[in-house]
């Protein structure tokens, strides 16, 4: 009954980001993770693709034999819908770096590791998680230099697990996302212009890049605003405050909550 629904409706492409499992605390977080649960549920009947665009965990580090502990619904229902003939799409972002091959073994999620260009529905997407990308930033920059070294990636496996997911976790539930989450407020975007995404978009167009849509996660500002008559620029927002998501019909982008 599922499938015969499933092929009655109109497929639709997904997209959603920055889901931060693990902050600011277990329980703030399974509730948030029931609550993506629900919306893979909602959207699973008329889902071509998900294209998950970046930091679904707050930390996480895969080691040869182990993963960090938890996440089980959220997976178990990627794992589902993966069987079920729904491609999922992964962008790693700058939490989720160290995501290497078990999400494709266990889950069969397709993982990006860089910004790529894709037709999808027949509309060209420059996908990416955002994070350094544009002008600034250079102190993360050069960390990120650090996280993707596979020299460290090494010395880090060598920390007992315990210690490297407690020291990851620390940290996270330490940083300026968690306090956010805490203190129940939301961040505001004062000017387009200064955004560095938008600047970074505007850039690729002027060394001509062409596409229907730049999609980005990263920045936690839900926003759908025209770079040109032709393009758009698609911030995703987040599941911290937001609860946005993309939706693409082959004609629209639209932006929505959940």
């Amino acid at each position: 009954m599922l499938e015969k629904n499933r092929h009655n409706r109109q497929p639709k492409v997904y997209f959603a980001s920055d889901f931060h499992l693990g902050i600011p605390d277990h329980d703030s977080s399974f509730v948030r993770e029931k609550k993506l649960v629900s919306w893979l549920d909602n959207i699973r009947h008329d889902a071509s693709e998900i294209y998950l665009m970046g930091d679904v965990f707050d930390f996480w580090f895969e080691y040869k034999t182990v993963v960090p502990k938890g996440y089980i619904r959220l997976l178990g229902k990627l794992a589902e819908m993966t069987d079920q003939g729904i491609p999922v799409h992964l962008f790693t972002g700058n939490h989720d770096v160290w995501a290497f091959d078990y999400l494709k073994k266990e889950i069969n999620i397709q993982l990006h590791n860089r910004p790529e260009i894709l037709e999808i529905m027949g509309r060209k997407f420059y996908l990416a998680h955002g994070d350094g990308l544009g002008p600034g930033d250079l102190g993360y920059k050069f960390l990120k230099r650090i996280f993707r070294c596979k020299l460290n990636q090494w010395l880090f496996r060598w920390l007992h697990p315990d210690i490297g997911t407690s020291i990851g976790l620390y940290f996270s539930r330490k940083s300026r996302l968690a306090n956010v989450l805490k203190e129940n407020r939301q961040t505001e975007l004062k000017s387009i212009e200064n955004e560095m995404l938008y600047q970074y978009a505007v850039k690729m167009m002027s060394e001509g890049i062409s596409v229907d849509y730049f999609v980005f996660g990263h920045h936690h500002l839900p926003l759908v605003t025209g770079l040109d008559p032709k393009t758009q620029l698609v911030i995703l927002g987040d599941w911290l405050t937001n609860f946005t998501f993309a939706e693409f019909d082959g004609n629209t982008l639209e932006l929505k909550y959940f």
